[in-house]
């Protein structure tokens, strides 16, 4: 049985921060020995009180070593389409998102794909990711085959769409069900992998594949569901057209019984009142996606409100309307966005929510989001004076908060020292690097 230890500083949450002075609500190390058995976190502790004897150690001071990212929303077709110029939501989604989603029926390029996508998230220190794969179940198998190959923990799901689309990336309600039915059976729960029912949103699907939905998510209570609400103004008006018995957007998904824990919602920026008690009353996680919508001029989230209604929330890229692979990015944007908001999100509950407070949204944090005994060895190691910008403003730097604020935002990948996957190096192998 052989035994690594990591040293270096180690931040890890137990819970929230209830603010930047809430240090009851994470574990701080400045010299720590991370000890890794197997892929899983043995002890974390004090280097000097470490048995180190047999033991592989790799030095990784002065740097911080925390959880890895986890993304729990964007759409691994969409690598290849960032930075699409387009005016909103419907336009993108029409000229260039589906023109893209359209190149997975061929062979060969998911595999081609997925390989680039998996490159880039840990380049940026991303070990679990929850993506939107294509209508077409190859582009599953991609994913999902090359997340095992590098013993990743993630969660994905063929897109169901049967209206509103180009007819090559339509399917029917049966034919969704039939496909995600076979993609559940052949990768949930093997290994690492983990499956989201993913109707695309009520646009793209009928009554009639709701259902469908509806059926698979019944049959099958441990899968997650994913699906888009109240991004855009264009939109809810259009799913409300095209469902108008329903008493909001957010009805039309609770008809079909698709609300309930492990239920991901990505952006949820214009919900009322009703709609915010429905998300507090099932549990369902509505995710935060600010590059996005700035990007696309979608709308502020308003995270404090849904706080106090008592939704869950988490963050997220959103590749490709998101435009950068990077949860440092994401967060720098969010605190911007929760800026104009009149809200201000302090570095300990921005890092808190794209490590433990995403592991609890996907009600993994007994597994992941922490650096904890018992916790895969998914880790990041984070350097603040990778960039020449960021030394300068480090040399002013003398607390913890300032070092995480500086980290997110003005880091990228290059702050990005190492990653782990279970316990193995994972971005010092990427080739090119």
């Amino acid at each position: 049985m052989s035994r690594t230890i990591l040293r270096g500083r180690v931040l890890s949450f137990r819970r929230a921060p209830q603010a930047i002075d809430d240090t009851e609500s994470y574990d701080y190390f400045e010299d720590a020995a991370v000890s890794i058995v197997d892929g899983v976190i043995a002890a974390v502790e004090n280097f000097a009180a470490a048995d180190t004897a047999g033991a592989a150690i790799v030095d990784h001071r002065p740097h911080l070593i925390m959880a890895g990212f986890i993304d729990l929303h964007l759409h691994y077709v969409q690598s290849q389409m960032m930075a699409a110029y387009a005016g909103s939501l419907l336009e993108w989604l029409n000229r260039y998102t589906f023109v893209e989603e359209q190149k997975f029926s061929q062979q060969g390029h998911a595999d081609a794909v997925a390989v680039d996508f998996f490159d880039a998230l840990i380049r940026h220190g991303t070990t679990t990711a929850v993506a939107y794969c294509s209508s077409h179940p190859r582009s599953v198998d991609a994913f999902f085959a090359e997340a095992q190959r590098r013993d990743m923990l993630v969660v994905g799901g063929k897109v169901m769409m049967d209206r509103n689309a180009p007819e090559a990336l339509c399917d029917t309600p049966q034919a969704g069900y039939d496909d995600s039915k076979a993609l559940i059976a052949r990768w949930h729960g093997r290994g690492r992998a983990r499956y989201a029912i993913s109707p695309r949103f009520a646009i793209t699907s009928s009554p009639e594949q709701l259902e469908a939905a509806q059926a698979l998510a019944a049959e099958h209570p441990d899968c997650y569901i994913q699906t888009h609400l109240s991004e855009n103004d264009a939109e809810i008006t259009y799913s409300m057209a095209l469902y108008p018995e329903a008493p909001d957007y957010t009805g039309i998904y609770e008809h079909y019984g698709l609300l309930r824990g492990n239920t991901l919602l990505g952006h949820c920026i214009h919900l009322n009142h009703r709609e915010a008690g429905v998300l507090a009353e099932t549990g369902a996680v509505a995710v935060f996606c600010p590059t996005s919508n700035l990007f696309l001029g979608s709308g502020l989230f308003d995270r404090q409100r849904l706080v106090e209604r008592g939704v869950r929330t988490g963050i997220a890229t959103d590749i490709g309307g998101g435009t950068s692979v990077s949860m440092l990015r994401t967060l720098d944007e969010g605190y911007k966005v929760l800026q104009l908001r009149g809200q201000r999100l302090d570095p300990f509950a921005a890092f808190h929510m794209a490590t433990r407070g995403n592991a609890e949204a996907l009600g993994l944090a007994d597994s992941i989001g922490s650096v904890a005994p018992g916790r895969a060895a998914d880790l990041v190691v984070l350097d603040a004076g990778a960039t020449p910008t960021m030394r300068m403003r480090l040399a002013t730097v003398t607390t913890l908060a300032e070092e995480l604020f500086l980290l997110q935002t003005l880091g990228d990948d290059r702050a990005i020292a190492e990653v782990y996957v279970s316990g193995a190096r994972a971005k010092s192998v990427l080739g090119g690097l």
